[in-house]
């Protein structure tokens, strides 16, 4: 069943092919696992290539790169397990299989966050500094990381006739052969949704463009942008983006009657507003792990 909603000329039906690419014996490959491990990838390369733009040593990012894995997925996990407590209580085999997804980016940026400050601190090198140089891999790697949700069959919006609606079967079998129900229960009969991981998938690309758009216009001397700007300024959009999108979304994570990432997503568009000001209205460097560089006094 679909909404009876005006239908466009052209229609764009997204349809998922399944969450394995292919299966040999015990050996199975997924879609969720190759698109982060390709987002970490391509998030080291950029990252490094970033730093010796500059002038930093690129194997810094390298190291950090680890830390930032070992802490953002376990973190990502955890900060899902938590909120679906009442699932995973009953089921706590299921806390582990990341790959039938059930991560969350923001317990991923938290984790980072926690795992840059460390590293910040035992290497002696602006925090800032390097989560300028991570922010455009991080947004990136978000965008490729999305389309986990879509093979999945996850994390998709309210139903929708919209000519790029998002077709959802009832229900997959499970390793188990058990049926794993996708659609929500107050939507079981329709066929049709938002693709509420394309909307944040091109958002993204979107704040990609920007934060290159100004690192590289921060390589100029007279345009020199402020330790932190290129971090604060992803805070801020993504969030902005995320706040709307969430709202579109029928599995959020809830907080009693409150959805959790809008919460979050409202912290970080304050938090990064808030540190713009800071920086550029009071004219000061933000406080870091490290005493900041002088040509930011």
């Amino acid at each position: 069943m679909a909404l009876d909603l005006p239908t466009l000329p052209l229609a764009f039906q997204f349809t998922s092919p399944g969450p394995v690419i292919f299966q040999l014996g015990p050996i199975t490959i997924r879609w969720y696992g190759l698109l982060i491990a390709s987002a970490v990838l391509i998030g080291v390369s950029l990252s490094q290539y970033l730093a010796k733009r500059r002038h930093l040593n690129p194997d810094l990012l390298s190291d950090l790169s680890i830390w930032l894995v070992i802490a953002a997925i376990p973190a990502a996990r955890l900060y899902y397990v938590l909120f679906e407590w009442a699932e995973y209580s009953q089921h706590p085999e299921k806390i582990i299989a990341i790959w039938q997804g059930g991560i969350a980016i923001h317990g991923a940026i938290i984790g980072g966050v926690l795992a840059a400050l460390i590293f910040s601190k035992l290497r002696q090198v602006s925090f800032w500094q390097l989560a300028d140089l991570v922010a455009p891999s991080l947004i990136l790697g978000q965008a490729i990381g999305r389309w986990g949700n879509f093979f999945n069959s996850e994390a998709f919006g309210r139903p929708t006739n919209l000519p790029w609606k998002l077709y959802i079967p009832p229900y997959i079998l499970g390793e188990d052969g058990q049926k794993r129900f996708l659609r929500p229960r107050e939507f079981a009969d329709f066929d049709y949704f938002h693709p509420t991981f394309l909307y944040e998938s091109l958002w993204n690309l979107l704040v990609f463009g920007l934060l290159m758009y100004l690192f590289f216009r921060g390589l100029q001397s007279k345009s020199r942008l402020k330790s932190g700007t290129i971090f604060l300024v992803y805070l801020a959009t993504y969030s902005l983006g995320r706040l709307w999108i969430e709202g579109l979304r029928t599995d959020s994570l809830m907080l009693g009657f409150l959805r959790m990432a809008q919460i979050v997503s409202l912290s970080g568009i304050v938090v990064g507003v808030t540190g713009l000001v800071w920086l550029y209205v009071s004219k000061r460097p933000l406080p870091d792990v490290v005493a900041p560089p002088k040509t930011e006094e």
